[in-house]
């Protein structure tokens, strides 16, 4: 079995053993807040972007929350991929509840993205946490290139790779005291396996294995170069957007945001 099978496998079990409500007033919030599952920077990012009449989409998309978000920013289309189908279920539950009648969500491997979405996005956001799951990134941006249309972008908002390095609460190496302390590699090859379920979605069990990997700021960045996207901007934060606050404002950079475009030929 791959480990995107497994991967699939661990978070489909996750999504089951979910905390109690997890998700199921995202609705509330589409209808009620602007963009409210984004951190400030990335949202004044994107408003500044013109969705309208564009054809957008999500890769990793999880339960659509973020890509329902941005519907709200007048794209004519949307599209959310991702490799869990009961996480896409919710997704899907949670557009029709929030009356949002032009997003599609379909359940596989990004790098099986069929053929007919080639050429097809105007638009591409990866957000936290989201290429973690990929060893390969060159064969991912490729796949990205492939779907965005001559000029189209991509977006990422993530959790800076130096966060790779820092040991996070719950760890053993993890000591309060000494927050300066590096635990690990920058140039970690390894990939990271992990049998406690998914701490945001879930309770903690002993689970299926996930499997993830560590990317250098230089992996990312090639990678996409190499896809025929050229890098536009590239901000660095000194606060988290998702794994934790302990390390906030202490001179680490935490996260990034990331724009791309498609070279036109």
């Amino acid at each position: 079995m791959s480990y995107f099978q497994e991967n699939k496998a661990a978070w489909e079990e996750a999504f089951e053993h979910r905390h109690p409500g997890w998700g199921e007033t995202n609705h509330e919030k589409l209808s009620d807040e602007g963009l409210p599952f984004f951190c400030p920077d990335a949202a004044k990012e994107l408003t500044a972007i013109d969705f309208n009449g564009k054809t957008i989409a999500q890769f990793c998309c999880n339960n659509g929350r973020e890509l329902l978000s941005l519907m709200r920013l007048g794209a004519k289309a949307g599209f959310g991929f991702d490799i869990a189908e009961n996480i896409i279920n919710q997704a899907v539950d949670t557009a029709k509840k929030a009356g949002i009648d032009n997003c599609r969500f379909t359940a596989c491997n990004i790098l099986d993205i069929p053929e007919q979405y080639h050429s097809s996005f105007d638009f591409v956001m990866f957000t936290i946490g989201a290429i973690t799951w990929f060893e390969d990134l060159n064969e991912l941006f490729q796949k990205v290139s492939l779907c965005l249309k001559p000029g189209g972008i991509l977006f990422i908002n993530d959790f800076h790779p130096i966060m790779n390095m820092l040991p996070m609460p719950g760890e053993p190496v993890f000591d309060e005291n000494h927050l300066n302390r590096i635990a690990y590699s920058y140039f970690r090859k390894e990939p990271w396996i992990e049998n406690e379920g998914m701490g945001y979605m879930s309770e903690q069990y002993d689970s299926k294995t996930f499997t993830s990997f560590s990317h250098t700021m230089s992996a990312i960045i090639n990678a996409v170069s190499n896809a025929g996207l050229h890098v536009v901007k590239l901000n660095e934060y000194d606060y988290d957007i998702g794994l934790s606050e302990v390390y906030d404002k202490k001179g680490f950079p935490l996260s990034y945001l990331l724009t791309a475009e498609k070279i036109i030929k």
